[in-house]
């Protein structure tokens, strides 16, 4: 696995990348946390394709500005960051706050991206709220592999308290809701069925709002998919992308709101 690092604002941004097939893929993590959490899908995916998974201003190995950045700052930084690695034509993969990074950048940037995997879409409108979100990550918790716990301690630990806690107020500011609607190229929406953060109703009503979404759960899954269930996840995004991202842009045969399950 290759470590890629480019200027972005003057300030150095860290990717990770297995080459591979197009067209490349690359993962957004969530907020407070980096792309430790990527690392083991990007080995799954990194065996069909062009695989990534970069690090935001501010977040794992990336440097950031002394204040944190609001999630459209984001969205335009990881924009520059496709610009400087000289990637076009891209999916971008999106894992819970990276889903709202990812949508913002397709929905003001559309004509570099492919394509997008919303894993674990928040935030939920039913319980936009800090207290809602802080009960339903208790629920999720048990959901997810031991493991995960001491990688996000280390990545709260990097980004520091001031980041992390920006992070999750612009994930609660954002309304991912009123952007899907706007997002003009195919989308697949994966939810864990065990995620306690995003429950079959919201997933279920995110695809909807998408002109061109379909849906799959992953079994045995919590929250975190692309770390529980690296490799069914994989599965489900090289199909998509032979459906519906080839590398000349042109979609595949499969409608929209299609159901699938991974084991």
């Amino acid at each position: 696995m290759q470590r890629i690092t480019a200027a972005v604002s003057g300030r150095p941004m860290v990717a990770w990348r297995i080459s591979g097939r197009r067209p490349p893929v690359v993962c957004v993590h969530g907020a407070g946390v980096s792309s430790r959490e990527f690392l083991p899908f990007v080995e799954a995916l990194g065996r069909h394709h062009d695989a990534w998974t970069v690090d935001l201003p501010g977040f794992g190995a990336s440097a950031g500005p002394r204040h944190p950045l609001g999630l459209r700052a984001l969205a335009d930084a990881l924009d520059e960051w496709l610009t400087a690695v000289e990637l076009d034509h891209v999916v971008l993969l999106g894992g819970s706050f990276g889903c709202q990074v990812a949508v913002d950048a397709a929905v003001r940037h559309p004509e570099r991206i492919a394509g997008l995997v919303l894993v674990g879409p928040t935030v939920d409108p039913a319980a936009r709220g800090f207290v809602r979100q802080l009960l339903r990550w208790m629920r999720n918790a048990p959901q997810e592999r031991v493991s995960m716990a001491a990688l996000n301690l280390a990545d709260y630990r990097d980004a520091g308290g001031r980041r992390v806690v920006g992070a999750f107020a612009e994930s609660l500011r954002d309304r991912i809701e009123d952007k899907l609607p706007h997002v003009v190229m195919p989308t697949l929406v994966v939810r864990g069925a065990q995620d306690r953060m995003v429950p079959q109703e919201w997933a279920e009503e995110a695809t909807r709002l998408l002109p061109a979404g379909r849906l799959a759960v992953v079994e045995n899954s919590g929250h975190m998919v692309p770390y529980r269930q690296a490799q069914a996840l994989a599965g489900l995004v090289t199909d998509f992308l032979a459906r519906e991202c080839a590398a000349d842009g042109t979609g595949g045969a499969a409608g929209p709101h299609e159901r699938r399950s991974a084991r």
